[in-house]
């Protein structure tokens, strides 16, 4: 296949929200003509403004693409997104690419590929790690699934949005390995979250401690970057809750039919349905201090 490069290769996007519009945004800074779409059209606003393209439905915008990048929410999304009756499968020609980097299911991105392949059409899951910070920053870890001639010839792609990028193997293997990445980052934030609710209680300043802790065998990549915003009770989503449990729920469902138990896992899954159960869905992963302090008797306010 072919290389992509701004001159010769056109791009698609769907799915504009926390991250996608940010990796979008560096594909058009590199020169790349993107044609997207949204649930939300004022969501894509901003890339319209940065010369992107509208089209009304995923169909379109494959129609008008030969790389077409998906990152929406649920699985369901994705099938309807990619397999509906106007998704971008239905709009592909052969030679095209689909790419999807939603967290999702490996077993509905190997389905993907073996309707893609019968179009002549290669499909790609990349899902991503490193929140909003990451895709504003193009920093992200991508973890790629599917053929290597076609991971080869969207590499500069992947390039222009992150900055650690790994074939994993053949399809669904990507998102197999961001399986590995949540269940990490599942029972990680409850060792954040449960050292700085007791850093508080014992009186300590928050601040100090994550200068004592961060940079030592305990230091993560949660602590030093969602760890500020907890002590500064900023909740705002980098990754939102819900669909954090929608994660965790695919690698418990995958862990079952591997007959594998993970009772970290499961501990978490329990931990951020009660998150969401409070109220707190549509906030970031580190929300999980307020249902932990909740827990406590008490409210997450660290100036008390």
């Amino acid at each position: 296949m072919t290389k992509a490069t701004p001159e010769t290769t056109k791009i698609g996007w769907i799915g504009t929200g926390v991250m996608g519009a940010s990796m979008c945004g560096h594909l058009i800074d590199a020169g790349y003509k993107a044609t997207v779409f949204s649930r939300t059209k004022s969501k894509a606003q901003p890339l319209i403004d940065k010369g992107a393209t509208w089209a009304d439905t995923p169909k379109a915008v494959a129609e008008n693409s030969d790389i077409v990048f998906s990152i929406v929410g649920f699985p369901h999304d994705v099938r309807e997104v990619l397999l509906g009756s106007e998704g971008a499968l239905a709009g592909s020609k052969s030679g095209n690419i689909l790419v999807d980097m939603t967290t999702s299911e490996p077993s509905l991105a190997i389905e993907i590929a073996g309707q893609a392949a019968e179009r002549g059409v290669a499909s790609i899951d990349a899902p991503v790690s490193g929140g909003d910070v990451g895709a504003k920053e193009a920093r992200l870890s991508i973890m790629i699934g599917g053929d290597e001639s076609a991971v080869a010839s969207v590499m500069s792609c992947f390039d222009a949005m992150g900055k650690t990028i790994v074939h994993q193997g053949p399809a669904g293997a990507g998102q197999h390995t961001k399986m590995v990445n949540q269940t990490l980052i599942a029972t990680g934030m409850i060792g954040v979250c449960e050292a700085l609710l007791y850093a508080h209680k014992a009186g300590l300043d928050l601040k100090t401690v994550l200068q004592s802790v961060g940079s030592g065998a305990a230091g993560s990549w949660s602590l030093t970057n969602l760890g500020p915003r907890i002590i500064d009770g900023n909740f705002d989503p980098g990754f939102f809750v819900e669909h954090f449990i929608k994660d965790m729920g695919i690698a418990l469902a995958e862990a079952k039919a591997m007959n594998l138990s993970l009772p970290g896992l499961a501990l978490g899954h329990q931990l951020y349905l009660a998150v969401q159960a409070q109220g707190h869905g549509r906030k970031g992963t580190h929300a999980l201090q307020l249902a932990l302090a909740h827990l406590s008797g008490s409210e997450w306010d660290p100036t008390k």
